[in-house]
């Protein structure tokens, strides 16, 4: 088999594409291989897809493709440009690469499978790019993708903020309950930035929502009362959070207690912060004696405990009234227990109960949610931090996002890359 063909059947070229020379250069370590377009043929518009004869050529171009053996490879073509009476001169495009493009689809698309697993700077040593070809190769995938996404809300949503860096700032995160994934990236937790992102739906769209997860943030649920149909019907504050509201008052109370005791010179609740916050069937075996010890003195903080555990039972009813009449003697008791930070939390929690109760009409959760903010921050360590917003919102999008990401020949082109072909031949980089 001669190089030229033996190329073309990498390549997956098919007719009127042909590969007419390749050449090696060994202490360049790279091959050339230049394409050309059979004469004769006539192509397709991109507009009405008319048939029309070649005009003329553009000015060769070089695309990067996956390496052979150790060698990197480059496509070298002078793409054919049509006439067509009814739209004029258009090009055609390159059955290897997306129009503009400098890579292949498959080389474009190794980037991307390994941006998947590192950051940015590890895909340029893996893969031979610039900092900025790799960068430049996520927005494209991450543009690609939400193009290709279909606009419907989805059914059960997610709503939580997350700190893009120090000083309050911060990014809104709407995820996708159902399918795990980040919808909307939205700068700053204020209502205008929510009502942003139901702005772009119909009511229809909206009304079509059946639950929204979310924690007792102000401006999420104006925005969401404001423009979704029945939300007061649909809206959930995330369990995680109502224990939160209350495991952060315990913490008050210790906190406040442990300085009161320190000062007559007692240090009984000293180290034992984690062991107060922790459900009880998660404290450690080998602490749990001093545990003990240390409730029996009957602090302040073991009644504020006390009453945090009691309230995690609110959550083992089936029926929303019989957790309304638990969290009404559970209220009681916070409320009489003479401890400031439990009682504001307990009215906190009576202000919002109607749209407590609601999980137990939708039984959902912010646990997606929160297991993506995870996955999000290791993501922004790997990339030691980001100072440019936009390409933080572009970085979740691209791990988080869902999205179909990966290049695909145009089906204009007259030709059609063979990835079966290629992607076996080019097992490595």
């Amino acid at each position: 088999m001669r190089d030229t063909e033996f190329y073309e059947a990498l390549l997956g070229l098919r007719d009127p594409w042909r590969v007419t020379k390749v050449e090696l250069n060994s202490s360049a370590g790279r091959v050339d291989v230049w394409v050309e377009d059979r004469s004769g043929v006539k192509w397709n518009c991109l507009e009405c897809q008319k048939k029309a004869s070649v005009y003329d050529h553009s000015e060769q171009r070089v695309w990067r493709h996956l390496n052979t053996c150790q060698y990197g490879t480059y496509i070298h073509a002078r793409l054919p440009r049509i006439k067509c009476s009814e739209h004029g001169v258009k090009q055609v495009s390159a059955p290897w690469a997306e129009p503009g493009s400098r890579f292949t689809l498959l080389y474009e698309n190794r980037v991307i499978d390994t941006l998947k697993e590192c950051d940015v700077t590890g895909a340029n040593r893996l893969t031979g790019t610039s900092w900025y070809e790799a960068w430049n190769i996520m927005e494209k995938a991450v543009a690609r993708g939400l193009n290709r996404k279909t606009s419907l809300v989805p059914d059960y949503l997610g709503i939580d903020e997350k700190a893009f860096a120090k000083r309050h700032r911060y990014e809104t995160l709407v995820c996708d309950l159902s399918s795990g994934t980040v919808e909307c990236v939205l700068e700053d937790r204020g209502q205008d930035c929510l009502e942003g992102y139901y702005g772009q739906f119909s009511k229809d769209e909206l009304a079509g929502i059946k639950a929204i997860a979310m924690d007792m943030w102000d401006p999420y649920i104006a925005a969401t009362k404001d423009l979704v149909p029945d939300a007061e019907t649909k809206i959930v504050f995330d369990r995680f959070h109502v224990i939160g509201q209350v495991t952060n008052a315990l913490d008050k109370v210790r906190r406040q207690e442990h300085k009161m005791l320190m000062a007559k010179g007692q240090e009984c609740l000293k180290g034992t912060k984690h062991l107060w916050l922790m459900n009880e069937e998660r404290i450690p075996d080998w602490r749990k004696g001093e545990f003990d010890e240390i409730r029996k003195m009957k602090l302040k903080t073991g009644r504020a405990w006390a009453i945090k555990e009691s309230l995690r039972h609110f959550w083992d009813y089936s029926y929303p009234k019989n957790a309304e009449k638990y969290f009404k003697r559970w209220y009681f008791w916070a409320t009489h227990s003479r401890l400031k930070p439990m009682i504001k939390a307990a009215k906190t929690l009576k202000r919002h109960l109607p749209n407590i109760l609601t999980y137990f009409k939708h039984h959902i959760t912010n646990a997606v949610t929160e297991g993506l903010n995870s996955k999000i921050q290791t993501v922004k360590q790997m990339a030691c931090g980001f100072r440019n917003r936009e390409h933080y919102r572009k970085a979740i999008l691209f791990h988080c996002g869902g999205l179909d990401l990966y290049a695909r020949a145009s089906s204009q082109t007259g030709a059609s890359l063979d990835t079966t072909i290629c992607g076996m031949a080019h097992a490595k980089l």
